[in-house]
C-alpha cells in the first residue's frame, strides 16, 4: 500500500493554477536542469498526452520553461518565464506528439549543448505536485526525485549492492530506498539517501569503476528543493 505525507494530500507550495501541470511540470525540468547541467543552448520540451492538450490554458508551458531556467515551484517569476527567457537568450521550442504513454502528464525534455552533446530526459507529473522521472538518455529509470538519488547502471554481477552500501555506511550516509531494476544483461539501481552527498562522495561514486552509468541527482524532500549545485 502506497503511503501518502501531509504534502501528498495538499499539494506543494506553488504558483498555480495546477499541482499537476504547473508545479509538477517545474520539477520536472528542474530535475532536467541538475540532471544534464547548465550550459546548454537550446532546450525542447515535447509534450504528450494531457500536457499536450492543455499545455498553454493551464501554464504549462511557462512552467516548464520556468523549470529549467532553475525556478522553483514557489517562484513568483514563473508568470513570466517567457519574457525572461527571453531576455536571457534561452532558445527553446515546444512540440506535441501523439502516441502511449504510461502517465498522462509526460514530457520529453531535450537539451543540446555547444560541443554537440544532447542529453533526453523523461518525466511525468503524476498529481500534487509529485513526479516520476522514467528515462535519462534512453536509460529505462524510475525515481520521484523527493530525495537526494543516486542512479547506477552496470552489467550484472556480484557484489555491486554491498560495494556501493559500504561505501555510503563507511561515510556516514544513511540509505532512504533502494531498487534494482533487471534489464537482460545490466541492472538499473536507485538509491534514495536521507542526505545529500558531498562533492568529494559524488565525485568518488561518479567515478567508481564497474558502471555504466553513474549519476548523483538532488532531490525535493517534503517540498522543499534541497538546493546544491547543478550537474556539469
Amino acid at each position: 500500500m502506497m503511503k501518502y505525507g501531509i504534502f501528498d494530500v495538499m499539494g506543494p507550495i506553488m504558483i498555480g493554477p495546477s499541482s499537476s501541470h504547473t508545479a509538477g511540470a517545474v520539477k520536472i525540468a528542474n530535475t532536467a536542469l541538475y540532471i544534464a547541467g547548465e550550459g546548454f543552448t537550446k532546450v525542447e520540451f515535447v509534450l504528450y498526452g494531457s500536457f499536450a492538450k492543455t499545455y498553454k490554458g493551464h501554464g504549462t508551458d511557462k512552467a516548464l520553461l520556468a523549470g529549467i531556467m532553475g525556478f522553483l515551484p514557489d517562484d513568483e517569476r514563473i508568470r513570466d518565464s517567457f519574457e525572461i527567457a527571453e531576455k536571457n537568450g534561452v532558445h527553446y521550442e515546444f512540440r506535441i506528439e501523439g502516441g502511449h504513454t504510461i502517465h498522462a502528464n509526460t514530457v520529453k525534455i531535450i537539451l543540446s549543448y555547444g560541443d554537440g552533446s544532447v542529453s533526453e530526459i523523461i518525466g511525468a507529473s503524476i498529481g500534487g505536485g509529485n513526479i516520476v522521472i522514467t528515462n535519462i538518455n534512453g536509460i529505462e529509470i524510475e525515481f520521484n526525485s523527493k530525495y537526494p538519488t543516486i542512479l547506477l547502471k552496470y552489467k550484472e554481477q556480484l557484489g555491486i549492492i554491498a560495494k556501493i552500501s559500504s561505501y555510503l555506511s563507511e561515510h556516514n550516509y544513511s540509505i532512504a530506498g533502494i531498487e534494482t531494476t533487471k534489464e537482460e544483461d545490466s541492472v538499473t539501481m536507485v538509491i534514495d539517501l536521507y542526505d545529500e552527498l558531498s562533492e568529494e562522495a559524488e565525485r568518488e561514486i561518479e567515478n567508481m569503476e564497474g558502471f555504466i552509468y553513474a549519476k548523483y541527482v538532488q532531490g525535493y524532500r517534503k517540498g522543499i528543493k534541497c538546493i546544491s549545485r547543478p550537474k556539469k
